[in-house]
C-alpha cells in the first residue's frame, strides 16, 4: 500500500496543477482515481478469495498474503517470488508485461527492510517519468494559476475600495452609481467564489491518504458536498456578473437613446435582472447535475447538454452587450459628425467608460463561442485558457478603476472630502 500511495502522491502533484485551472480535466482525473480505487477493491477481494481457497504446500514456506499492493502466493524458502503488476494501476496498459518481486528468506519468512517493511521490487510497475512536454505543460499551468490568483485578489481589493467610496459619499448615491455598486459586488463575489472553490478543491484532493478508509472518505458523496456547494455558488456568481454587465449596457442604452423614464421603477427591474435571472438557470442546472451527473464536485461535463444550461445565458448576455455596443457607437459617431458638442457631456463620459468595457467583456466570449474545451486542443486550447483567465480575473480591477477611481465625479468628491478633512485637522498639516 505504501508503494501505491507513493505513486498516488506523485501523480496528485500534477493533478492539483490542472485542478485549479481546468475543472473538466481535474474531474476526468478524479474519475480515474475513483476507477482505480474500485479496481483495487476488486483486486483485493479476488486475492483474499484465492488465499482462502488455494491448498497449502508441505514443509516450510513464506505465507501467502495481500500486502495492500500485490497478491502473493506461498513462496519457497530462499527464492524470489514474482507476480504480474496489479491490474488496478491507472497505467496498467503500459506495464502489463512487468512484474513485481518479493524475496522469501531461508527461514520461510518474507525478507524485511529495516525490520518492519517488506522488501519489494516494483520498479517494472511504476509509471514512467513525465515527458518533457508534460513537464512544460505542468509549468505553464502553474503560471496560469499564479496569473489568475493575482488577478482575482487584486480585483477583490480594488472592488471593495470602490464599493466603500460609492456607499460612503452621499453625493455619489444615484441610480447610475447604484448599478455600478451592484456590478462591483458581482465581480467581487465572482472572484471570491472562484478562490474559495479552488481552496476547497485543494483541501479535498490534498488530503493525506494513509489507509483504505482515507480513500473511501475522499471518494464519498459526503466529502464532495462542500465543493459542490462552492461550484453552485460560483456558477451563480458568474451568471450574476454577466447579467449586471448587461444591466449596465441596458441602462446606458436607455440613457442615450431611450425616452424619458422613471429610474426608480426601472431600478427594481434591474435588480431582478441582475440577481434574479441567474437563479432561473442555476437551479435547473443544479437539479440536472444532482439527478444525472451526481459525481465528484459537479465540474465534469459528461453530457454537454447540461453544461449549456449555464453557457447559453452567458453567451446570450454577451451577444446582447455586443449589439448594444455597436448601436451606441453608431449614435456617438453620428453626434460627433454633426458637431453637437453640447450633447450631454456627462452622458458621453459615461458612454466612453462603458464602451471601453463592453467589448472587453463580450468579445472573448463571442470569439470562443464555438471553441469549447472539448473542441480545442494543443496551442489553441492554451491560448483560450490564457485569455479567458486573464480577462476574467483582471476585469474586476479594470471595472473598479474605470467606473470609480478614474471617474471625474468621484475624484472631485474625494478631493472635496480631503480638503474638508484637512480643514478639520489643521494641526496635522502645520509646518514648523
Amino acid at each position: 500500500m505504501r508503494d501505491l500511495l507513493r505513486s498516488w502522491h506523485r501523480w496528485r502533484g500534477v493533478h492539483l496543477t490542472w485542478m485549479c485551472l481546468l475543472s473538466s480535466m481535474l474531474h476526468s482525473r478524479a474519475k480515474v482515481l475513483e476507477k482505480t480505487f474500485e479496481g483495487w477493491m476488486r483486486y483485493r477481494d479476488e486475492c483474499l478469495e484465492k488465499i482462502a481457497n488455494d491448498p497449502y504446500p508441505t514443509g516450510p514456506f513464506c505465507n501467502r498474503t495481500f500486502d495492500m499492493y500485490a497478491c502473493w502466493p506461498d513462496g519457497s524458502p530462499g527464492t524470489i517470488v514474482n507476480v504480474s503488476c496489479p491490474f488496478y494501476l491507472p497505467w496498467f496498459e503500459k506495464v502489463k508485461h512487468g512484474i513485481v518481486s518479493r524475496q522469501c528468506g531461508p527461514d520461510g519468512q518474507w525478507v524485511l527492510v529495516n525490520g518492519t517493511q517488506p522488501w519489494r521490487d516494483y520498479s517494472q510497475c511504476e509509471e514512467g517519468m513525465e515527458s518533457t512536454t508534460e513537464e512544460s505543460v505542468r509549468k505553464l499551468m502553474v503560471s496560469f494559476k499564479v496569473l489568475y490568483t493575482v488577478g482575482y485578489s487584486l480585483s477583490v481589493l480594488t472592488l471593495i475600495s470602490a464599493l466603500l467610496i460609492l456607499t460612503i459619499f452621499r453625493k455619489l448615491r444615484c441610480t447610475r452609481n447604484y448599478i455600478h455598486a451592484n456590478l462591483f459586488a458581482s465581480f467581487g463575489l465572482r472572484a471570491i467564489s472562484v478562490i474559495v472553490k479552488d481552496a476547497l478543491l485543494e483541501k479535498r484532493w490534498g488530503m493525506a491518504i494513509i489507509q483504505v478508509s482515507d480513500w473511501e472518505v475522499l471518494l464519498s458523496n459526503e466529502a464532495a458536498v462542500g465543493c459542490r456547494v462552492a461550484q453552485v455558488v460560483m456558477q451563480y456568481c458568474i451568471l450574476a456578473n454577466h447579467y449586471w454587465f448587461l444591466v449596465e449596457a441596458v441602462y446606458l442604452y436607455k440613457l442615450l437613446i431611450g425616452a424619458v423614464f422613471s429610474e426608480k421603477n426601472y431600478y427594481t427591474l434591474y435588480l431582478y435582472l441582475g440577481w434574479g435571472t441567474p437563479v432561473v438557470f442555476v437551479v435547473p442546472w443544479m437539479m440536472a447535475k444532482y439527478l444525472k451527473e451526481n459525481a465528484e464536485c459537479w465540474a465534469l461535463n459528461e453530457n454537454m447538454a447540461y453544461w449549456w444550461i449555464i453557457r447559453i445565458p452567458i453567451l446570450l448576455a454577451s451577444l446582447i452587450n455586443l449589439l448594444i455596443f455597436v448601436r451606441i457607437l453608431k449614435v456617438i459617431l453620428a453626434k460627433l459628425r454633426a458637431n453637437q458638442k453640447g450633447y450631454a457631456d456627462y452622458k458621453l463620459r459615461l458612454a466612453k467608460a462603458t464602451l471601453t468595457l463592453i467589448p472587453l467583456f463580450g468579445i472573448h466570449e463571442v470569439v470562443f463561442i464555438f471553441a469549447t474545451d472539448e473542441q480545442t486542443t494543443g496551442i489553441l486550447r492554451y491560448i483560450k485558457v490564457f485569455f479567458t483567465l486573464f480577462l476574467n480575473s483582471f476585469q474586476g480591477f479594470l471595472v473598479a478603476v474605470l467606473y470609480c477611481f478614474a471617474n471625474k465625479e468621484v475624484k472631485s468628491e474625494m478631493k472635496k472630502k480631503w480638503q474638508l478633512w484637512k480643514l478639520d485637522h489643521p494641526m496635522l498639516f502645520c509646518t514648523q
